[in-house]
This record gives structure tokens, C-alpha cells and sequence, in this order.
């Protein structure tokens, strides 16, 4: 699985953090860090952070090939 966020759009709200805690984690002033690579096990906490998201920043993707943005469409 893959994850990617777009930093430009994060606001750093912390909604993924509370959804999915063992992926994202907010440090110092509001810096979001995530693993870009998460074990499959943690799919339905990422599809909550995602959903989560007020800005829609995260998209998740398979580990190879395009990612899955909000509305269904594919990454870039």
C-alpha cells in the first residue's frame, strides 16, 4: 500500500492522526510525518484518515502503479 500527502494542501487539522495514529503522527510546530509505505493491515484506518481529511490531501494508492484520489480518479 501507499500513501502520499499533499503537503501544500495539509493544514496539519490532525484528522488523519486521530484515524489512523500508526501511520501519521504530527511533530514540532504541526510537521506532518507518515510512512509512505504502511502494511495492508492498517487499509481501513487509511481509508478513514483519507475520508477524514477537510482538505482532501491524502491519497492512497497499491504499492506499485497509480494512486487513488478522492473522487475515484488517479494520482499523479
Amino acid at each position: 500500500m501507499r500513501v502520499m500527502v499533499d503537503l501544500a494542501r495539509c493544514q496539519s487539522y490532525g484528522q488523519c492522526v486521530f484515524a489512523a495514529p500508526e501511520v501519521f503522527e504530527l511533530t514540532g510546530q504541526e510537521v506532518l510525518e507518515y510512512d509512505s509505505a504502511p502494511s495492508d493491515e492498517w487499509r481501513l484506518h487509511l481509508e478513514r484518515a483519507r475520508a477524514a481529511c477537510p482538505v482532501q490531501a491524502i491519497v492512497l494508492g497499491p504499492a506499485a502503479g497509480p494512486v487513488e484520489t478522492v473522487g475515484g480518479g488517479h494520482g499523479r
